[in-house]
């Protein structure tokens, strides 16, 4: 199929299109024309090329479909561990917004959940805690809109479904899916309950992402030709623990790739343009031998059944992705090693480089070679999230704007067209609406720009928001600076919803039936 630009392309094609690369058939050009008459016939051509084993679309697309408007946001929690209860803590602080329910499998973090919400002043919110499948009943109330999700990872597939079948919007944390059938049961689940499924990545909100990326827009790199990204992170002790080791060690048993790629990715697809001038198109991935976990469960003391544990995921995966414009990205993951976090961050261009941990930048031009640092360029180029909540977001971390964002309105502001592509899938974008506490009374509109692509998509919950666009269908809400000055960028969230494609995995990890665990 011969590329037209403005034609949105749904979740559905996005996937077969993957299932074609996958295959060895490889990646086509996604068409793009705004009509909607063509709109409709490339979805019919698309039913007509659908590889083997494509499941038929159970609804039509999301594209379009705004949220419902609310003065307040209701919103139940389901999992509150390590990231529940961080999530809770973010939520308690947002006006406008209202935990109705919470969900665990321990009764004591369900008391300490409510506990903690009536002391933030709100009404003690319903408990559930009866075995692995009460979160059933919370998200079957009728007085909730969102439903967060926490969880361990092999539940977030069944938890989300659950929820937008309840007719509740589903946030499902990192990573929303592992296995391209999940995936499809998300898409399919979406379109047919007409149910929004968001995927809750937080690093797109990191101070020096967002401030690059206003830099990358501005043009001060040049044109882009490389960039690199990762998630290593030493979290061997974490693997062992008696709390997140208890379901996280697990993915190490039968996947091989890299299961956790979006940390780094999303940043990094934003300053790339992907699915928004360029997208993913082709990738090579392979692991090294493993050796390090072994290393520490050998430390465990005699006796201990974890002993007996073997491996499947190497130590470090490496990734290549190249995109259809010629760029290519280096991705890697690596939990299992001594040494220091980084997620890279680094962006390169025909002016200049920047790569962080630590953030450091170098430009073109005379004299020495040497790195500088980001602070000449802070003043003009900082995140209005940075500029103007910056004590309670640093009180918070990032995880405070990113939920902020997630679930306050923008009033008045104008939504951008997101049509939603991956390629083969990639990681694909979220742009969310903010609330305008957080980035002060605007002056007007933000300018369009290029149009993003998104696979599914968030809009106000505010009744004050300016009536849906016909050529806006997902939740883009442009951000617009107070002093009227060049726009900043809009918030992203990375969506990366399998580990065989979208997330650079080269796990073939059979699905099984999730083992009910408390995150």
């Amino acid at each position: 199929m011969a590329e037209k630009k403005g034609v949105p392309v749904s979740r559905r094609r996005v996937l077969q299109t993957a299932a074609l690369a996958a295959g060895g058939v490889g990646l086509k050009a996604l068409g793009l024309t705004p009509a909607a008459q063509a709109v409709q016939a490339v979805q019919a051509a698309q039913a007509a090329q659908a590889p083997a084993g494509t499941p038929p679309a159970t609804g039509a697309s999301m594209i379009g479909v705004r949220f419902e408007p609310r003065e307040v946001v209701r919103v139940g929690l389901i999992g509150y561990g390590g990231r529940g209860t961080s999530l809770l803590h973010d939520l308690l602080g947002i006006p406008g917004v209202t935990v109705g329910a919470v969900c665990d499998l321990v009764k004591d973090r369900v008391e300490r959940a409510q506990a903690a919400v009536e002391k933030a002043g709100q009404k003690r919110p319903a408990g559930y805690s009866a075995g692995e499948t009460d979160f059933e009943n919370l998200v079957r109330r009728d007085d909730l809109d969102v439903v967060y999700i926490p969880t361990p990872w092999r539940w977030h597939v069944p938890m989300a479904v659950a929820a937008m079948e309840a007719g509740k919007h589903a946030f499902v944390e990192v990573p929303a899916a592992s296995t391209l059938e999940d995936c499809w049961r998300l898409v399919d689940t979406s379109e047919r309950t007409r149910r929004h499924c968001v995927m809750l990545e937080n690093c797109c909100y990191g101070e020096n992402e967002l401030m690059v990326l206003n830099m990358v827009r501005a043009g001060l790199f040049g044109e882009l030709t490389h960039a690199e990204a990762a998630y290593i992170h030493d979290l061997r002790e974490v693997l062992f623990d008696d709390h997140e080791g208890l379901w996280r060690r697990d993915e190490h048993f039968r996947r091989n790739g890299n299961l956790y790629p979006t940390h780094g990715l999303g940043p990094v697809a934003h300053y790339l343009d992907i699915n928004r001038g360029d997208r993913f198109e082709a990738l090579v991935s392979m692991s090294s031998r493993e050796a390090s976990l072994s290393v520490r469960r050998d430390r465990l003391p005699a006796g201990d059944p974890r002993r007996k544990e073997n491996y499947a995921c190497g130590d470090m995966n490496t990734s290549i992705l190249r995109t259809a414009r010629g760029r290519t990205v280096l991705l890697q993951h690596d939990v299992v090693t001594p040494r220091p976090y980084t997620r890279i961050n680094h962006v390169a261009g025909t002016k200049g480089v920047f790569r962080d941990y630590p953030p450091r930048i170098f430009f073109d031009g005379p004299g020495k070679e040497a790195w500088g640092t980001l602070k000449p360029y802070k003043n003009r180029f900082e995140h209005p999230l940075w500029t103007r909540l910056r004590k309670v977001a640093s009180a918070c971390a990032r995880g405070w704007c990113r939920t902020w964002t997630s679930t306050t309105p923008l009033p008045g502001a104008r939504p951008l067209r997101s049509p939603r592509t991956r390629s083969r899938p990639a990681a694909a974008r979220w742009r969310f609406p903010t609330s305008r506490a957080a980035v002060g009374r605007s002056r007007g509109p933000r300018s369009p720009r290029a149009e993003p692509t998104c696979p599914r998509h968030l809009t106000s919950f505010s009744s004050r928001s300016s009536p849906p666009s016909p050529r806006s269908p997902p939740v883009t809400m442009a951000l617009r600076r107070a002093n009227g000055s060049s726009p900043p960028p809009d918030i992203a969230w990375s969506v990366c919803p399998t580990s065989r494609g979208a997330r650079a995995s080269t796990s073939t990890r059979t699905p099984t039936r999730p083992r009910a665990t408390s995150s």
